[in-house]
């Protein structure tokens, strides 16, 4: 084989080398930074990883909010209206999170079954609902309690 040739392939040898590096490298970020979905059925369900992060969403259940007089922790049970999972959340919340509201919780799920969450995000106003919310209660019912005509 020509010196030439040689130095050649051996140039596309490293490339490709370094090309197949990086591409693991950039999968391996991929997966460590991949945000999984889950409603409170499936956390229920077992389908949620313990341990890893990921984002679960719900309306908040009235009377389900309670907040600690020692800090600022406040634990509150979210629902897609089949199961509920309660969340608990050490920092401040949102100004706009109400009870009975759209929420998207990011955290992890302990061995306990509570979802400790790290950063809890509410709707921007009354008429907006996060997608990932509105779709896992598109064909839910929601309880009508006892309303009057």
């Amino acid at each position: 084989m020509h010196p030439a040739r040689a130095r050649r392939l051996k140039l596309i040898v490293i490339m490709l080398i370094g090309v197949f590096i990086a591409s693991g490298f950039a999968a391996l970020a991929f997966k460590e930074n991949l945000m999984l979905y889950f409603t409170p059925s499936e956390v229920a369900a077992g389908k949620a990883p313990t341990g890893q992060r990921f984002n679960i969403g719900g309306m908040v259940v009235d009377g389900s909010v309670i907040k600690s007089t020692q800090s600022v922790e406040v634990k509150f049970d979210v629902t897609d209206y089949e199961k509920t999972i309660t969340i608990s959340f050490a920092d401040i919340l949102p100004d706009l999170f109400r009870e009975g509201q759209a929420i998207i919780a990011k955290g992890k799920l302990n061995t306990d079954g509570v979802f400790v969450a790290d950063e809890v995000l509410a709707k921007h106003d009354e008429t907006y609902m996060p997608q990932e919310v509105a779709d896992s209660l598109k064909n839910k019912n929601k309880p009508q309690g006892n309303r009057q005509p």
